[in-house]
């Protein structure tokens, strides 16, 4: 068996098996964050110099040799392998290959535990940043869509049954406020994010006379983990992040199924244009609902990486454990999920959907959801609420029974069932009346949709 570099002390008379180097390796995936590592090493490299720890010249070399190593990257000219185990050996190693002895000294009063913690919230923040602004771009097309259609009415469901007309802007608005949540969320979760474990070394924290809060305020940090042992075993900034792109999937796929059913043939509300379908291997008149298809079946991967981070971490004793490797792979993909789940479903209500007016206006007069507006006519008229719900029921038994819908009725049959109808009623349960009218605070009257639009504008400015 040929013998494999090996990394470690001289405590090891051998190398790892190969089949071990390759378990055991995490360059893979955790390449994904060399920029940031080289971002922290620099952080840590000055703070070496600021202490005293290296001279000011050592720093300075570790800091260029850092930089090179990045333009290296980026120029596609710095490609490690797997045998230099993760990104922070990578690093080390290509970085005294460029300045010699010195960047054997970048590692002084930093462990990979501290270290990886840093890189891992650097990147998170990043990403954060990114899918807040996603998220503020969906919004805006929500109310793009909303603000056109203030008085389109749409069968409003509950139990996914007819329930009552209501404005299309303001089922929109819903989603809106969903995604609203989303991004105050995530902000809230970046408070936990944007906490440096670097300096907490391995579990202990260090003899050297470092600087933890200079380093920190290189790199941004709000603030320093006060417990060494908390700082590099704290993964619960991950773990909260996973919960919140979960909610944020799941928002988007309760959305997703409400495209799928208004584009089928029974429902009818929407119409996919062909730039977000795609058609049938075998039959040529079908269009299928793909994007959102494909973000409702996406929302149960993200769930998966929530639960195998809570699996994880449930029984770790302090402080570091190699399990915790298990990190990276479930935030990669739940942050490159999520981004792509709200550009497809961004690009999808911008341009993929058209609202069929039509079939939404006859939507809305074909069924019973104006019942309840005859209980509060005829409660506005002194009948009591619970007598007024009872006879709507039998008015719209007697309606069933003969074939009709309520604007059917005829003055003369409406006065038979409770002498305190008048004329007034047919304009009462008129579907733009019955939406109009719900005008209380966050209802759908389209005076209430209308001011809602304007503080959504304006929750878009922060």
């Amino acid at each position: 068996m040929t013998k494999q570099p090996t990394t470690w002390s001289q405590r090891f008379e051998s190398a790892l098996h190969p089949a071990i180097v390759r378990f055991n390796a995490s360059i893979g995936f955790d390449i994904e964050l060399i920029e940031y590592d080289l971002t922290g090493s620099v952080a840590h490299a000055k703070m070496l110099a600021k202490t005293g720890i290296i001279s000011d010249s050592e720093g300075e070399q570790l800091v260029n040799g850092l930089e090179q190593i990045r333009r290296e990257y980026q120029q596609g000219l710095f490609v490690p392998g797997i045998d230099s185990e993760d990104v922070h050996f990578a690093v080390e190693k290509r970085l005294t290959e460029i300045v010699g002895d010195a960047g054997k000294k970048l590692h002084t009063a930093r462990s990979r535990n501290d270290q990886a913690g840093t890189d891992t919230r650097l990147y998170l923040r990043d990403q954060i940043a990114q899918i807040r602004q996603q998220l503020r771009e969906f919004q805006g097309v929500l109310l793009d869509i909303a603000e056109q259609n203030v008085e389109t009415l749409i069968p409003g469901y509950t139990h996914l049954q007819r329930a009552q007309p209501i404005s299309l802007a303001h089922y929109l608005l819903a989603y809106f406020q969903m995604s609203d949540r989303d991004w105050e969320r995530l902000g809230d979760v970046s408070k936990r994010v944007n906490i440096s474990p670097l300096g907490c070394s391995a579990l202990a924290g260090t003899t050297f006379p470092i600087d933890r809060h200079y380093a920190a305020e290189l790199l941004h940090f709000d603030r320093v983990y006060d417990n060494s042992l908390d700082g590099v075993s704290d993964r619960d900034f991950a773990i909260e992040f996973l919960a919140a792109a979960s909610l944020i999937m799941v928002h988007l796929s309760r959305l997703s199924e409400e495209m799928i059913l208004w584009s089928s043939h029974e429902f009818g509300f929407i119409s996919l244009k062909d730039s977000c379908a795609t058609g049938s291997s075998i039959m040529p008149q079908k269009k299928n609902p793909d994007v959102p298809e494909l973000v409702r079946g996406k929302a149960g991967r993200v769930f998966g990486h929530l639960q195998a981070m809570l699996v994880v971490m449930k029984g770790l004793p302090l402080a570091y454990n190699k399990d915790l490797q298990e990190d990276k792979e479930t935030l990669f993909d739940s942050v490159k999920t999520v981004q792509a789940c709200l550009e497809a479903m961004t690009i999808l209500l911008r341009e993929g959907i058209a609202f069929k007016s039509d079939r939404l206006a006859a939507a809305v007069t074909e069924d019973f959801s104006n019942a309840t507006d005859v209980a509060d006519y005829l409660a506005t008229k002194g009948v009591p609420f619970r007598e007024a719900y009872n006879l709507v029921g039998k008015v719209v038994k007697t309606c069933l029974l003969g074939g009709k819908l309520l604007k059917d009725l005829t003055l003369e049959e409406w006065k038979e069932l409770h002498p305190a109808f008048e004329t007034d009623i047919y304009s009462a349960i008129a579907p733009q009346q019955v939406v109009a009218a719900r005008n209380s605070y966050g209802g759908t009257g389209f005076e209430q949709v209308r001011k809602s639009l304007i503080a959504a504008r304006d929750r878009l400015k922060d």
